[in-house]
């Protein structure tokens, strides 16, 4: 499996396999089982998720050794603030049935970020996190983070694809020495993305599917990205996507795909921020 390596030396497996949505435990246990098995070693889930038991019984019922997985989990606006983070993150690795986390990102930008950060810098340095980082933060929340701490963020997963390619963002990352995390790979299907023409031709060019080619696509970007199924054959399919390369017209048709938009929301629409600030997942 091909990896990045973080900025603190960690490295992470450029595919992982992530369970947004996955609600139902039978399912995501089977779902991260299944995954463990075709190959994957990158687990990505989230407190807000409600599925991480299910995640830690996948873990152990596949048999791999946990050294070999590469395991994320994320901190909710709820839990914000340093006494609450470090609650939450027990309570996270105690669902989980793990010693220590690979990655642990603050989920959204709301709430006491600040608060929650110098927790997680101290759980960094204790040894029970290998990295921390950060999910949907913009260029300026995300440079604000890095000069007001001492740990430079490891990895900001955003919405990426191909309608909404973050260009400018995962260079302006990049320059600072986060690593880019795609979440959304296929955007949920939304915009017609697997009819989509241009596509379908680079599909049927190399004789993939459009999820594959929208996958090499992102790893060939350098952008880490967790696709998510329930069906077996599409988690098989999803791992599959190193044994051909696009080219420099297949890169350009995808480019122009591009809208700068998300398909979904703005993290900077307050009645956005007014919604996932008052979203709770317990208690």
């Amino acid at each position: 499996m091909q990896k990045v390596t973080l900025n603190n030396g960690v490295e992470m497996p450029i595919l992982g396999f992530g369970v947004y949505q996955i609600r139902d435990a039978a399912d995501c246990e089977q779902s991260v089982y299944d995954a463990l098995v075709a190959g994957y070693r990158s687990i990505d889930t989230a407190a807000a998720y409600m599925n991480e038991e299910a995640v830690g019984r996948a873990i152990l019922r596949s048999g791999v050794p946990r050294e070999e997985i590469f395991v994320t989990t994320k901190l909710w606006v709820q839990d914000t603030g340093y006494e609450n983070t470090k609650k939450a993150f027990a309570a996270s690795l105690e669902k989980l049935q793990l010693d220590y986390l690979d990655l642990y990102l603050i989920h959204q930008p709301f709430g006491d970020v600040y608060g929650s950060w110098r927790a997680m810098e101290e759980l960094y340095r204790e040894g029970k996190i290998r990295a921390i980082g950060v999910s949907n933060f913009q260029p300026d929340r995300l440079i604000d983070l890095i000069v007001h701490n001492e740990v430079v963020p490891a990895v900001n997963q955003i919405e990426t694809h191909p309608f909404h390619q973050q260009i400018e963002n995962q260079q302006f990352m990049e320059t600072h020495g986060v690593q880019i995390e795609s979440w959304g790979p296929f955007a949920e299907g939304r915009n017609n993305m697997f009819t989509n023409e241009a596509l379908a031709g680079i599909a049927a060019k190399h004789g993939k599917s459009v999820a594959q080619v929208i996958l090499r696509w992102l790893t060939q970007r350098n952008v880490v990205v967790i696709p998510k199924s329930v069906r077996k054959e599409r988690i098989v399919e999803n791992f599959n996507i190193f044994d051909f390369e696009l080219d420099a017209e297949d890169l350009a048709a995808i480019g122009a795909l591009d809208t700068r938009e998300s398909v979904f929301f703005s993290h900077r629409d307050p009645e956005v921020v007014k919604q996932i600030g008052s979203l709770k997942i317990h208690g």
